[in-house]
C-alpha cells in the first residue's frame, strides 16, 4: 500500500458478524492486538477475571460475558486505517446490528467450525444481501475437533448464495491441527498456540505448497488437505475482485482466534481485498466519498458511555468530504446548525479528542438530545441518507416504578434509552404507564439494568396484551387523524412521536387494513419517522 494513495481510499470500514460464540468478540481483540492497538486481549470467557474485552464495555457485558451492545474500534495496518464495528452478537439485539451494518462497506463473517453457519449469522447475511455488502468469512476454532473443512464451505456457499473462494486452507484440526495453507502465498503457517501476546519472531513458516517436510511432519492431515486442494482447484472459480465487491464471492479464511491464529491473514485481507469507502444513497440523490463537501449519518445513539458525565454519543459515518474539528454542520432533519467541537474517536469505551476524519471514519458527538438515529449532517446541504431500519417490535412490556418521586428520572432514562435505539418506547395516547417493545427479551433485562445502574431507577415490567404492532401513515391526513380518533384505545407514539397502532392478534391488523384501504401499515421506519417501508426491500 503506497502512501500516495489519497486519506480515503486508505479507508476500511467493516463490521464483524457471527452467531453468538462463534468467537466474534475474541477475534475483534486478536485484530486489535496484532494492529497494535491494545497489548493485552482480555477474553470474554473470562469474565469473572480482572480484564474484560475492549469491545464488551457496558457493565451487563462485562457480569454474563455477551455483546449487547455495538463498539467502535480505529487500527492501523499495513497503512490503512481500518474502523471496525463490533456488533451484538446476542439475536435479541439484531436491530442494532442491522442499524450498525447500513455503516459499513464490508462485514467479516465468523462461523464457528463445529456448528457451521447459524441461524443468527443467516439473518445478518440477509441485510448484508439486500445491501449487496462484500463479505470475509474467517471460520474460528479449529483448534478444535470440527466438521470437515469440505462440508463446511458446501454448507457456506449454500447459505450464502455466493462462491466462497478458499485464500487459506486448514491442515487437520483439533489436536492434530497443524496450521493453514496459504494458497495464494504459497507457503504454510505453522499452528502455535498462545492466547494473550504475540511475537512474529514466533511465527513458522514452511515455504512451498509441495515442500517435503509437509508430508514428514504433518503425515496423514497434510495428504488429506493436499487431496481437498487438489479437488478445490478443479470445482472452486478463480478469485474476481469485482465479483467480491458485488457481494458474489466471499474469500475464506481458517483459524483459531483465542489462539491468534489466522488473524494475520484476515488483516491482510481487509487491507488489500475490502473496498474503499462506497457511494451512499440520499433522498435527494447518491453521494460519493471524493466530494469536498462533509457529509455525515448518524447510525447510533449511545447513553452514558462515560456514567460520570451521564452523556449521550452519537456515532456518525462519515460519508463524503473532509471533518475538521469546530465546523459548522447543518442538522437535515431540523434545518438548525451545530459546531461541535468536542468530537472523539473511539477505543471502544475510551475515547480521543480528534481533530479531523476522512470519509470512511467513525466519529462521536457528544449531545443532549440534538440528534437523533438517523439523522443527516452536512455543510448546508439538504440530504437525507436512506437504508436505517427500525423494526416493529414483537414483545411488549408495561413499564412501572416502585418510587413514584423518581417518575422523572425514569421518564428521562427511557426517552434517553429509546432515543439510542437499545429499546422502543411508547406513549399511549391515552394516559398510562409506558409501554417498551422489543424484538428480544434479553432487552428488557437490559433496560432495567441500566435504569438501575445509569439512571438510579427501581423500575419493573408488567405483561401487556399485545403482540403486534405497526407504525401508520396515510397521504390523507384527515383520514389519519380518523382512524387515530377511532381506535385510540390502541394507538401509542414513539421515541420520534411516530403514530403506531398496537393490536393482540395478527388477525386483526388484516381486518384494519380491509376496513382502512387508505391507511399504510409499516413493519419498519426509519429517519426521524419521515420515512416508513414494508421491508428490507423496501
Amino acid at each position: 500500500m503506497s502512501d500516495t494513495h489519497s486519506p480515503i481510499e486508505r479507508r476500511r470500514t467493516f463490521a464483524i458478524i457471527s452467531h453468538p460464540d462463534a468467537g466474534k468478540t475474541t477475534l475483534t481483540e486478536k485484530l486489535l492486538l496484532f494492529s497494535g492497538a491494545i497489548q493485552i486481549a482480555g477474553s470474554v470467557k473470562a469474565r469473572k477475571a480482572s480484564r474484560h474485552a475492549t469491545s464488551d464495555w457496558m457493565e451487563i457485558e462485562k457480569q454474563r460475558g455477551i455483546s449487547v451492545a455495538s463498539s467502535v474500534m480505529q487500527m492501523e495496518w499495513r497503512d490503512c486505517v481500518l474502523n471496525l464495528l463490533d456488533t451484538p452478537g446476542h439475536q435479541d439485539f439484531s436491530e442494532d446490528t442491522y442499524r450498525v451494518l447500513t455503516a459499513v462497506d464490508c462485514a467479516l463473517m465468523v462461523i464457528d467450525a463445529a456448528n457451521g453457519v447459524e441461524a443468527q449469522t443467516l439473518r445478518l447475511l440477509e441485510v448484508c444481501r439486500a445491501r449487496n455488502t462484500p463479505v470475509i468469512t474467517f471460520v474460528n476454532k479449529m483448534d478444535r475437533e470440527v466438521r470437515a473443512p469440505l462440508e463446511l464451505m458446501d454448507e457456506i456457499e449454500r447459505h450464502l448464495g455466493m462462491d466462497s473462494i478458499p485464500f487459506t486452507w486448514p491442515v487437520g484440526m483439533g489436536r492434530a491441527f497443524g496450521g493453514v495453507l496459504d494458497l495464494r502465498a504459497q507457503r504454510m503457517r505453522v499452528f502455535r498456540a498462545g492466547e494473550d501476546r504475540l511475537d512474529d519472531a514466533d511465527d513458522e513458516m514452511i515455504e512451498g505448497l509441495d515442500n517435503p517436510q509437509l508430508a514428514q511432519r504433518f503425515g496423514a492431515a497434510h495428504a488429506t488437505a493436499a487431496d481437498e486442494i487438489e479437488l478445490l482447484r478443479d470445482a472452486t472459480p478463480e478469485f474476481d475482485a469485482e465479483a467480491f465487491r458485488a457481494g458474489r464471492q466471499s474469500p475464506l479464511f481458517f483459524g483459531s482466534a483465542i489462539n491468534n491464529f489466522g488473524v494475520r491473514e484476515v488483516l491482510d485481507a481487509l487491507v488489500e481485498l475490502a473496498p474503499p469507502p462506497q457511494p451512499r444513497a440520499a433522498m435527494q440523490r447518491v453521494v460519493r466519498p471524493e466530494e469536498p463537501k462533509f457529509s455525515g449519518l448518524v447510525f447510533k445513539i449511545q447513553a452514558n458511555m462515560d456514567p460520570a458525565h451521564r452523556d449521550r454519543i452519537a456515532f456518525v459515518r462519515v460519508c463524503s468530504g473532509h471533518f475538521t474539528r469546530g465546523m459548522r454542520l447543518r442538522v437535515g432533519r431540523t434545518g438548525k446548525d451545530i459546531r461541535p467541537n468536542t468530537v472523539v474517536a473511539f477505543m471502544s469505551q475510551r475515547r480521543e479528542i480528534l481533530d479531523d476524519a476522512w470519509a470512511g471514519d467513525i466519529i462521536g458527538i457528544p449531545n443532549h438530545g440534538t440528534l437523533r438515529l438517523g439523522d443527516t449532517l452536512t455543510e448546508g446541504e439538504t440530504l437525507q441518507f436512506t437504508g436505517l431500519p427500525f423494526f416493529a417490535p414483537e414483545l411488549f412490556q408495561a413499564v412501572e416504578i416502585a418510587d413514584p418521586l423518581r417518575s422523572k428520572q425514569l421518564r428521562t432514562g427511557l426517552q434517553q434509552l429509546g432515543e439510542e435505539g437499545a429499546i422502543q418506547v411508547f406513549r399511549p395516547h391515552f394516559s398510562g404507564s409506558l409501554l417498551l417493545g422489543a424484538v428480544g427479551a434479553l432487552q428488557f433485562d437490559v433496560v432495567l439494568h441500566r435504569l438501575s445502574g445509569e439512571y438510579n431507577v427501581a423500575a419493573r415490567l408488567a405483561p401487556t396484551p399485545y403482540r403486534v404492532a405497526r407504525w401508520i401513515h396515510s397521504d390523507d391526513e384527515r383520514q389519519l387523524k380518523r382512524f387515530i380518533d377511532e381506535n385510540a384505545h390502541r394507538i401509542a407514539y414513539d421515541v420520534v412521536d411516530a403514530p403506531t397502532v398496537l393490536l393482540t392478534h395478527a388477525a386483526e391488523l388484516r381486518v384494519l387494513q380491509e376496513r382502512w384501504p387508505d391507511i399504510a401499515f409499516h413493519a419498519l421506519r426509519e429517519h426521524a419517522g419521515r420515512v416508513f417501508r414494508t421491508d428490507l426491500a423496501g
